[in-house]
């Protein structure tokens, strides 16, 4: 038979320790509670400087007892082996399915002697497009994801895991055990309702209440997962592997994942933490508490605030795993989190002597560096250049499944992206996205990656002239997008009472519209921004007067600023200075 699972190449560069420049991704979880339309939302940007945005599918299917599947590594194509096949695999599109099940991750690395376990054939890409095809719940995919561990064998370094369905929301981190043991160590919580959590390159899961039967379970009782009271769920010997390798002495209830596994430092708070903290400050007030943490200055106290001696060196100033906002979480708001540049904080990158003329709020990187034997860092906000794809996926139990979920997806930076709504049953991608229309280094003029990232990339060279266009037509776009998936879901209902397969149709056909609408108008809007900005200049085109064959545009060269013209002074003294002849 033919491969019956297929995982785009990516390849990333990979180091012996931990890099928050090479494993880069953001992911906020909004529970329904907590939404303003009561849906339930997690939104991933996918940041690699090699990662080409394309949005993938695997079909529906039915397969026959002892089929196989090949498992390739997501991020460099490597062949790790074979594993069973489910008898039935469902519909997926990008990172979600059409159960309405959406998963997305952050790598944390973690203690860099559990990476990469010999022999093992499922690494996390795999684990999450597996999981979407074989889940009809966010706790199904669990079980799914934490199974394949255990039977295959862990490949990947420490991974955070948003796992949502159309009712919850959840946060898995997981990590493997090495060289000498096959599988991992994990512990899983469900988000409670009414409140959102984020992660973002660093594990955030500490203490967890032990299994009890009821509320929390370990892996032993997996089945049980699918008791709505069930709300923790880990590994067997989470706590006692640790305890086997040296890494925590303590009683079992002070134990924390996060600060065994993956301890947060200067890089895991400054480049990481600081993302879910802009969203957390955006939602609720108070969170300048723990802003100094963001900045990265851990500390690490002798005893906890409740007075519990501090045994293995816990960081004793991390912020909550999740938070009760004070407003509700609108979709707009989600693609909002997603654009943070760390706007109106000591640290917005617009502002320091970096951004240059233009008030550019990226960095080009490496992500740390050195003058005079000093290291010194940019700032790593939850907008960055570097993004392959971006999503929010909607989950809204109000509707039919085949209706109800829809990846607002997106590629390159996700400030300068539109997020489209493709709904998550649809059988046919749009061409313009698709698997194979271009890669990193094979252009498509008809590739979407390559027309948002001219795009984006002109603006980097004037951002605070030219960004402003893009955003226009971007809200414009999205605006109508969001106004009108009430009239599709209504068409789409109506058709589905009559035929299921005519609405998947209707949306498939609706989406692909979408996207097509998306692209062309990204072709026209780089001829347009080109023509307006080329040269330093800024044009403006004028009506053609009577009795003249044409009009030259109005014409502006605004030049690079009285701020940085006085920069360039302070640092060159007279040596632009215009002198004035002598009589």
């Amino acid at each position: 038979m033919k491969k019956s699972f297929f995982i785009p190449v990516i390849i990333f560069l990979f180091t012996t320790f931990y890099s928050p420049d090479l494993f880069s991704c953001t992911n906020y979880l909004i529970t329904k509670g907590a939404s303003a339309d009561g849906s339930v939302m997690i939104s991933y940007n996918a940041d690699s400087h090699v990662l080409y945005g394309e949005l993938y599918h695997w079909p529906a299917g039915k397969w026959p007892a002892g089929t196989m599947m090949d498992v390739y590594e997501w991020d460099t194509g490597k062949y790790l082996g074979k594993i069973e096949q489910a008898p039935e695999t469902y519909n997926v599109v990008g990172n979600m399915n059409e159960y309405q099940v959406s998963i997305g991750e952050t790598t944390y690395g973690g203690r860099s002697e559990l990476h990469h376990q010999p022999d093992a054939i499922v690494d996390y890409g795999s684990l999450i497009y597996i999981a979407l095809q074989r889940s009809k719940s966010a706790r199904e995919a669990i079980k799914v994801m934490t199974s394949l561990v255990a039977e295959y064998g862990y490949y990947s370094e420490g991974e955070s895991f948003s796992i949502a369905d159309k009712d919850e929301a959840w946060i898995l981190e997981m990590i493997g055990k090495g060289k000498d043991e096959k599988g991992a160590v994990w512990v899983a919580r469900r988000i409670p309702d009414g409140y959102v959590s984020g992660h973002a390159n660093q594990a955030r899961i500490t203490t967890f209440p032990l299994a009890d039967g009821k509320k929390s379970i370990t892996f032993k009782d997996i089945d049980k997962i699918f008791n709505k009271e069930v709300e923790t769920v880990y590994s067997d010997d989470v706590i006692s592997f640790a305890r086997e390798k040296g890494w925590y002495k303590g009683k079992d209830k002070n134990f924390s994942f996060s600060d065994t596994y993956a301890p947060v430092d200067f890089g895991g708070a400054r480049f990481c933490e600081i993302r879910v903290w802009t969203m957390f400050n955006d939602v609720k007030k108070g969170m300048d508490k723990y802003w100094d943490y963001a900045k990265g200055y851990v500390k690490h106290d002798k005893r906890f605030p409740d007075g519990t001696p501090n045994k293995n060196h816990y960081a004793t100033n991390r912020m909550p795993l999740w938070i009760k906002p004070d407003k509700k979480v609108s979709l707009q708001d989600m693609m909002h989190f997603m654009r943070n540049h760390l706007e109106g904080t000591e640290l917005d990158m617009s502002k320091d002597i970096g951004a240059g003329p233009f008030h550019l709020p990226y960095r080009w990187r490496p992500l740390t560096w050195k003058v005079d034997g000093v290291q010194y860092c940019n700032e790593r906000a939850t907008a960055t250049q570097q993004t392959g794809f971006t999503f929010v996926a909607q989950s809204r139990n109000w509707l039919p499944d085949k209706i109800g979920g829809i990846i607002w997806w997106g590629v390159d930076d996700p400030s300068g992206t539109v997020y489209m709504p493709i709904y998550s049953s649809i059988t046919t991608i749009p061409y313009n996205f698709a698997v194979g229309n271009g890669s990193m280094m094979k252009w498509s003029d008809s590739s979407g990656f390559w027309i948002f990232n001219q795009v984006e990339n002109f603006a980097y060279t004037a951002w605070d002239r030219i960004h402003p266009d893009i955003e226009k037509v971007q809200q414009k776009l999205e605006n109508q997008f969001i106004a009108f998936t009430p009239a599709v879901d209504a068409g789409a209902q109506s058709l589905y009472k009559k035929d299921p397969e005519l609405a998947v149709e209707y949306l498939t056909n609706y989406s692909n519209n979408a996207a097509e609408r998306t692209f062309k108008t990204w072709k026209n809007l780089y001829h347009y921004l080109f023509m307006k900005y080329m040269d330093g200049n800024i044009k403006t085109a004028k009506p053609v007067p009577a009795g003249y064959k044409f009009a030259n545009p109005d014409l502006k060269q605004p030049g690079y600023g009285e701020d940085w013209y006085r920069l360039i002074i302070e640092k060159t003294g007279d040596q632009f200075k215009v002198i004035k002849s002598e009589d």
